[in-house]
């Protein structure tokens, strides 16, 4: 079954929205009092720099901007499931935007100001049923935003993980929705009911072909975190140390994920 035809979750757009603003609002206070010496830091996403992080952050929102600038699509043909199987292929080009704009904008904090104001005053006027047209397809704005809390929650993590002392908080709704988006990706990508993965308190979801769990005990168990599962989720974290370094419980002989992970790239 592909994405677009996997009934999807359910998610407010109010909710989302103001989850989305919160999560960006955590990273902008941030920013003004990084050194410059922390924005020259290596991060854990190959070449790029600190400050080519921060530019980039604003494209997370910025990018909504761009799809309602184009034509409104005739019919939606993806669903929020679609996405995280369609980052892969834009990959460079963002890695090559993310140094264009940390060139062009000096100013980090005034850059993202920027970007905040323009989202802000771009969902003001335009309901969630608004179709735009993603790289991943056509579907409505509501979905979108839930992609944009993964893309600020993931960067998020990785500007706490290359600052030592950072320590920019996760708003709890966006990374709830993150966590939902990316264990019903994996339920997409391996579906069946032989394994049960659990992140609470967020998601739980059935996967992996296999005889299917009807009640009691699931025979095949995966459970972690939240931040655990968006680092497998995204390559941030290898699920063999996952497994050794105990961040991860996986009882069964269908409860090794490795060769499923990472979902996105």
């Amino acid at each position: 079954m592909s994405p677009a035809k996997k009934r999807t979750r359910t998610y407010d757009p109010v909710r989302t929205r103001t989850a989305v603003l919160a999560q960006f609002g955590n990273l902008r206070a941030a920013v003004p009092a990084l050194t410059p010496e922390q924005l020259a830091l290596p991060t854990r996403l190959g070449e790029w720099s600190v400050r080519d992080l921060v530019a980039h952050l604003g494209t997370s929102l910025s990018a909504v901007g761009r799809f309602l600038d184009e034509p409104e699509p005739a019919k939606q043909d993806a669903t929020v499931l679609d996405w995280p199987f369609a980052t892969a292929a834009g990959s460079g080009p963002v890695a090559d935007t993310a140094r264009l704009l940390a060139e062009r904008n000096p100013d980090l904090d005034a850059h993202l100001a920027e970007v905040e104001r323009r989202f802000t005053e771009l969902l003001a006027g335009h309901p969630g049923s608004r179709l735009l047209a993603t790289n991943a397809g056509a579907m409505p704005l509501a979905d979108y935003l839930v992609t944009r809390t993964v893309e600020l929650v993931v960067h998020t993590d990785d500007l706490n993980a290359a600052v030592p002392g950072l320590d920019i908080p996760y708003d709890r709704q966006a990374l709830a929705a993150c966590t939902r988006l990316l264990a019903d990706a994996l339920a997409v990508k391996a579906p069946g009911g032989s394994t049960e993965v659990r992140v609470p308190p967020f998601a739980v979801v059935q996967c992996v072909e296999g005889p299917r769990h009807t009640r009691g005990t699931p025979p095949n168990v995966v459970e972690t975190d939240p931040l655990t599962w968006v680092r497998l989720a995204t390559g941030r974290l290898e699920w063999r140390t996952a497994i050794e370094e105990a961040l991860v419980g996986a009882s069964g002989e269908r409860a090794d994920l490795g060769a499923l992970l990472p979902l996105l790239t």
